[in-house]
């Protein structure tokens, strides 16, 4: 069974969602956001994000890890800071030894739900199916996360059978 960490950063809310997978099962270990406070300074909100990943990596020990991209296109303002939240994060990541891949909304969407213009409540709706999750995964930045690692064990299992056949690699 494969360990994959999927993260959807951000500097209020990064979410995080770990999974276990074996070809077509999939299992939710875990998933949730690390939160930090408008109150502390930038410095001391990218060590606690810094430090909650690492101690997600340290727990559950993933292969691999799936990120989703960061995509502005109502908010540029907040652009800079959730930029600098994705550094640490894939700081930690490449520290850490975990190899990572990101992904664009679209490419999530269209890997959970087949349509890359779906709505959030339709990625949740499905990533609960997936999963067998009693609820809807929540918040919205854990949901993204999971979403992140569910693409990611798909497009890291494409890459291996590729490999596996000899074909060049994608």
């Amino acid at each position: 069974m494969k360990v994959i960490l999927g993260i959807d950063p951000g500097l209020a809310s990064t979410g995080y969602g770990v999974i276990r997978c074996s070809g077509s099962r999939f299992r939710c270990v875990v998933h949730g956001t690390v939160r930090t406070s408008p109150r502390d300074g930038m410095g001391e909100r990218l060590v606690q994000i810094h430090q909650g990943i690492v101690d997600i990596i340290t727990a559950y020990q993933p292969e691999e890890a799936g990120i989703e991209t960061v995509y502005f296109s109502k908010n540029s303002k907040s652009a800079i800071p959730v930029a600098q939240a994705r550094g640490v994060v894939l700081f930690a990541l490449a520290s850490r030894g975990v190899p990572f891949a990101e992904y664009t909304p679209l490419e999530l969407k269209q890997a959970v739900v087949g349509n890359g213009r779906a709505e959030k409540i339709q990625v949740q709706q499905m990533l609960k199916i997936i999963f067998n999750l009693p609820d809807l995964p929540r918040p919205n930045h854990a949901s993204d996360a999971l979403a992140a690692a569910f693409c990611h064990a798909n497009f890291s299992s494409f890459r291996s059978h590729l490999a596996d056949a000899g074909s060049p690699r994608v």
